[in-house]
């Protein structure tokens, strides 16, 4: 093959090589195509091969982006974690002259979180190897954000209580809430609906932890 040839091989070549790989937003793609086959499949349900596929490009178009599927879903569970604590934040502020309202517009908002962003929450709550002997788990502050507002609602009532402690066994029972809702093994309406065991389990938790009974009757029975 001549020199005229390899060059125009070489261009067509390059040209197919473009065209393979451009793509609007390759990485914003990816990042969508990864949530909708977390959504379906859970965090280990998916590879960075098939996250491509869906996104419509090459095999090895993704490590421009990300170096394996684990930084993939790394970079889905910081999103998530940002929108999550925008809309925790949000909730607060709607009500947030009384505390204790706006503590139970919070829980409903982790609830709806859940249900509403299933990619996003599957993939931050996803195990994942500790750092330096810690876990990575929140990455912007949320947990933090439940443990200041459990604070301004106990006030002064729960001197004795610790409120660290108190805001993982909210987290947790909201969690657990939201997983058994995502499974379908809660109704939908009535007193052992999400939003009723969110409200009961929480008034019972900071109950024993001596909050102020103005605050349990607010959580207990809804704004």
């Amino acid at each position: 093959m001549g020199r005229r040839g390899q060059s125009t091989m070489a261009r067509t070549t390059a040209v197919a090589k473009r065209a393979t790989y451009h793509h609007g937003n390759l990485k914003e793609a990816l990042i969508q195509a990864a949530r909708v086959l977390i959504a379906e499949r859970g965090p280990a349900g998916f590879t960075l091969i098939e996250a491509a596929r869906q996104a419509g490009v090459s095999s090895a178009a993704p490590y421009r982006h990300f170096k394996d599927r684990d930084a993939l879903l790394a970079e889905i569970c910081r999103r998530g974690f940002v929108l999550f604590g925008e809309r925790l934040q949000a909730a607060w502020r709607g009500a947030e002259p009384d505390a204790a309202t706006a503590f139970l517009r919070m829980g409903e908002t982790y609830l709806r979180f859940a249900q509403e962003e299933p990619g996003y929450y599957a993939a931050m709550f996803a195990p994942r190897p500790a750092a330096n002997g810690r876990t990575v788990a929140d990455p912007t502050g949320s947990f933090g954000m439940l443990e200041a507002a459990i604070r301004q609602v106990a006030g002064n009532s729960a001197a004795g209580a610790d409120p660290h402690r108190l805001a993982y066994q909210v987290w947790a029972l909201s969690h657990g809430i939201a997983t058994l809702a995502a499974a379908g093994q809660l109704p939908v309406r009535g007193k052992l609906s999400p939003r009723a065991l969110l409200a009961s389990g929480v008034a019972a938790l900071i109950s024993s932890a001596g909050l102020a009974s103005a605050a349990r009757n607010t959580l207990e029975h809804g704004s």
